[in-house]
């Protein structure tokens, strides 16, 4: 798609969706879009930045706005990250190297998922340049997880992301009823409408084998096939010895992506964690919890500015990004967005989708009156009682007695 077209076209993230929505077959794009149960968690992340408002403040003049941020030694171009999703190169061929390339090409982080279409090695030494991450999870066999931060360290990733809150699989109903399950059970109805998705067909007719590609060890990679194992292999008695373990084999950064509750913030630093992701998995686990923007306040209270706090999900405007900065975040990582993107256009979506967030960053501060990131803090943000503190501080002590 041409570069005038989709900018076009792709106006915000929203529309960006919308394209991708056309684009895809329903059980491909409910597979990226849905959430767990009631999707009543996958609502409030988004819902709940809705009800943050921005205090605007042009005249104090911003003629030069920096965006860029320093994380693990490393100078990013801005705060929006992209976070670990499984099976990209579904949507895409090898999409997950569509997305590292615009993420390096923008100048920031790309983070590989456990279930990536293409090796740990192959992303790495066709996207050399880049900022990357690399997923893991907390297996049953060590040796397992182990095999994966060697490999990572071999092929130099930057930082290991544990994610703690996939020990069990969340129930995704609308991949129930559209039988994207494994074993597959399409109806009829399904496949007429991948039928109707001839430019999807083609791409994924002439894409290599879809697979699970860092399972090879494993044996078979199919996506169905290793996918009816992956489940078995999670730990759902993994714990803090699990993040011990880890530290002590991995040197680099090392984040845990899942936090929710403040004492696991404050555990995560006395391990020796270097960063935290304050996340619900995208509403696509557990399906009764806080909008990870609500969790946000108590988080960064906990760790007191001894390691980053990133926060994951929701995040659809660059207006929501600042809001999370302004409650304490470093940056922010987005999953969905960026699938959306790819799914569009490939690696063009993708540069698509940061630049729709860099813009809408770079408007919001210029109408605030932020010459920089360091700038924003908690002053930022409304309140209509004319105490820009009182609203966030209820806020924070509201959810922190609820999780306790």
């Amino acid at each position: 798609m041409r570069d005038e077209v989709l900018k076009h076209q792709a106006y915000s993230v929203e529309a960006m969706r919308q394209l991708a929505r056309k684009r895809l077959p329903r059980a491909v794009f409910d597979f990226v879009d849905g959430g767990a149960e009631d999707e009543v968690t996958l609502q409030r992340n988004e819902g709940a930045f809705r009800d943050l408002l921005l205090n605007s403040r042009p005249m104090r003049g911003t003629s030069v706005r920096d965006q860029s941020i320093e994380l693990f030694g490393a100078r990013l171009s801005g705060p929006v990250l992209i976070g670990p999703t499984g099976l990209t190169g579904m949507l895409w061929p090898r999409g997950e190297i569509a997305a590292a390339n615009a993420a390096a090409a923008a100048g920031t982080v790309y983070t590989m998922s456990h279930g990536s279409t293409v090796k740990i090695e192959d992303l790495a030494a066709e996207v050399p340049l880049g900022h990357r991450w690399m997923q893991v999870f907390p297996y049953k066999d060590r040796g397992l997880t182990e095999s994966f931060v060697l490999r990572a360290h071999e092929a130099g990733y930057e930082a290991l992301v544990l994610t703690i809150d996939n020990q069990v699989l969340g129930q995704r109903e609308r991949d129930l009823r559209n039988g994207f399950t494994v074993p597959p059970r399409f109806e009829l109805g399904s496949l007429v409408d991948m039928a109707f998705h001839l430019r999807w067909i083609l791409r994924m007719v002439n894409a290599p084998r879809l697979a699970m590609a860092n399972y090879e060890r494993e044996g078979d990679t199919g996506v169905f096939k290793i996918g009816a194992r992956v489940a078995g292999w999670m730990d759902p008695s993994a714990n803090w010895k699990e993040v011990e373990w880890l530290r002590g084999i991995w040197k680099g950064p090392l984040l845990l992506k899942g936090v929710l509750h403040p004492d696991d913030a404050r555990r995560a630093v006395t391990l020796g964690v270097d960063g935290i992701i304050v996340s619900n998995h995208g509403g696509r686990q557990l399906d009764v919890v806080p909008a990870s923007i609500q969790a946000l306040p108590a988080a960064v209270e906990a760790v007191a500015g001894k390691i980053p706090v990133l926060l994951d999900g929701g995040v659809r405007r660059g207006g929501d990004v600042v809001k999370a900065l302004a409650l304490g975040a470093t940056a922010c990582l987005i999953g969905r967005p960026h699938l959306w993107g790819v799914a569009v256009a490939g690696e063009q979506g993708v540069a698509r989708v940061l630049e729709i967030y860099r813009s809408e960053i770079d408007r919001v501060m210029a109408l605030c009156g932020w010459d920089n990131l360091g700038q924003i803090d908690r002053s930022a943000l409304f309140d209509p009682a004319g105490k820009p503190e009182s609203m966030l501080g209820a806020f924070s002590r509201k959810l922190t007695s609820m999780l306790k």
